[in-house]
């Protein structure tokens, strides 16, 4: 796996995940109480054993850098790292990135390393555990150019992919994207008894739709890029490479989620969290990896925790009830604290006592919840002071007062970072 080169795609400006991205890259946003997103493809990459991994981003990447910088080191004999490639100007360009393809053009010089023959590109804002050893060896045997991770989808959920269309090889013959109606996905249909023959349960689904996980050979992808002056790989370098190269699909059909957009990122914390939950964190043979942080065990006094995810640091005050949510790292949450289906992401610090008294002394709340307070339906960013007896309530919502502070976006009360919200303030 040493001549294979990942390239995870950071993404622009995040503006489907705002207010989250407000402070930060997307890859940077907190995922599920303890991890950020980047910390799934490069969990990813280092379970499949591969090491040599670029970042791509060009917007608030301050703590993303932070984040891979104290996370990821590796054996100095090995050559392995995890490095941050942030839209600069240089001799040959002053401009930022254009898009995705473009991004990459801009840093061919960084993949052409001797050794290197694969360059896989990644997606940084997808929940999933993939090998992609299996897709290297399915790449080489089958004697692909290009090959691209496929998940078969219902006709309904098909709606909102790019679809391919396949001979009776797997080779890509023809890429539809987003198909509408029962007449477009027949041209892009795929037998299930086909995806069957090849180790997948179709189970009645005949469409294969796109994952935006690309494998390149190197000069296959040096080409691509450099005959042309398309900025977007999904849309433009993908569907060229068909027309001009051997394409190829490895099928997949494990969990996988596009967590690119407030509703979806909020859902898939709350999935986490459930017993029978998608997609597991405690697998021993492919965990997902990041900062290790030395915090004590999280306090909980006589509260009542259902169905929910607990980070390290924590502490729950007497009385309080949580169902169906996510806490993150070094929460404060208060007595008779009433806490459902809502995602909290803590706090970057503890408050000292003298911190606490200072606060107290002054009549601001402490970061984390107030005492009395009730959240439903909520996304709390990082550091925020939620006072005492505030009520956040999204059930039945549809919109909020244009002056208030907090986003209503994709059904879900978002509070931004850093936020503070008073006592007794109310939103229910």
């Amino acid at each position: 796996m040493k001549n294979v080169m990942s390239v995870i795609l950071g993404g622009g400006k995040g503006t489907r995940l705002f207010p989250l991205t407000q402070y930060r890259s997307k890859p940077a946003v907190p995922l599920a109480g303890k991890y950020r997103i980047i910390d799934i493809p490069i969990s990813n990459c280092i379970n499949s054993g591969l090491n040599r991994i670029y970042v791509l981003t060009q917007f608030n990447s301050v703590s993303l850098h932070r984040h891979i910088r104290q996370t990821y080191r590796f054996d100095r004999f090995d050559g392995g790292f995890v490095e941050i490639l942030a839209a600069q100007q240089t001799m040959e360009g002053e401009t930022w990135y254009q898009g995705t393809a473009d991004a990459v053009r801009k840093n061919l010089r960084y993949v052409q390393q001797k050794g290197i023959e694969y360059v896989l590109i990644l997606s940084g804002d997808q929940l999933y555990r993939m090998d992609f050893a299996k897709m290297l060896q399915q790449h080489i045997e089958r004697g692909a150019d290009v090959s691209i991770a496929t998940l078969p989808v219902t006709r309904e959920a098909a709606k909102a992919f790019g679809i391919m269309r396949l001979d009776d090889e797997g080779q890509v013959r023809g890429f539809l994207e987003k198909p509408q109606t029962h007449e477009e996905m027949d041209m892009v249909r795929t037998d299930p008894a086909w995806i069957d023959a090849h180790g997948l349960e179709s189970k009645g689904r005949d469409l294969l739709a796109s994952m935006g996980i690309y494998l390149f050979n190197l000069d296959a992808l040096v080409s691509l890029l450099e005959k042309t002056d398309y900025h977007d790989f999904g849309k433009e370098i993908f569907p060229l490479s068909i027309r001009t190269h051997k394409v190829h699909v490895s099928l997949f059909d494990g969990y996988w989620e596009d967590i690119g957009t407030v509703g979806a990122f909020y859902q898939a914390n709350l999935d986490l969290a459930r017993s029978d939950a998608p997609f597991r964190l405690d697998d021993e043979l492919a965990p997902i990896y990041t900062h290790a942080r030395f915090l004590p065990p999280t306090r909980i006094d006589s509260a009542s925790v259902k169905q929910s995810l607990i980070a390290d640091g924590c502490v729950i005050g007497e009385g309080s009830t949580i169902e169906n949510s996510v806490i993150g790292l070094r929460c404060r949450i208060g007595k008779n604290v009433t806490i459902k289906n809502t995602v909290i992401m803590g706090a970057d610090y503890q408050q000292s006592d003298a911190d606490i008294a200072a606060d107290t002394a002054a009549g601001i709340p402490l970061i984390g919840i107030g005492d009395g307070s009730m959240l439903d339906g909520v996304l709390v960013d990082k550091n925020c002071r939620i006072g005492t007896n505030v009520v956040l309530n999204a059930v039945g919502r549809k919109s909020v007062p244009k002056d208030c502070p907090v986003w209503f976006v994709d059904d879900v009360l978002a509070v931004p970072k850093e936020l503070t919200l008073p006592n007794g303030w109310k939103l229910d």
